[in-house]
């Protein structure tokens, strides 16, 4: 996939805008996934946007007001295509 950035940031555009997208077909990509991570991850509830709890799952002891250097970027794209495959799979076998 390219994404034009490969951070977290440009991940994160691409897969909104990706999910914007299947909206319009009707098979939204991101359906489900933050009430998902809400549940499963956080634990209660929150108004924070998916990418941000995706952060705060990576990186919980993170200062979230500081930038991220590579290495935490590198973890918060694991974490996040992790998560990701693992809802996917998730809502694949319940469908």
């Amino acid at each position: 996939m390219y994404i034009g950035r490969p951070d977290v940031r440009g991940v994160t555009s691409f897969l909104d805008g990706y999910d914007a997208a299947t909206r319009r077909s009707g098979r939204p990509l991101l359906d489900g996934f933050h009430e998902w991570l809400i549940t499963i991850h956080i634990g209660r509830q929150n108004s924070f946007a998916w990418w941000v709890l995706i952060e705060l799952i990576a990186l919980p002891d993170h200062d979230h007001a500081d930038a991220l250097t590579p290495e935490q970027e590198s973890c918060v794209l694991e974490v996040l295509f992790d998560l990701l495959d693992t809802f996917l799979a998730e809502r694949e076998t319940a469908a």
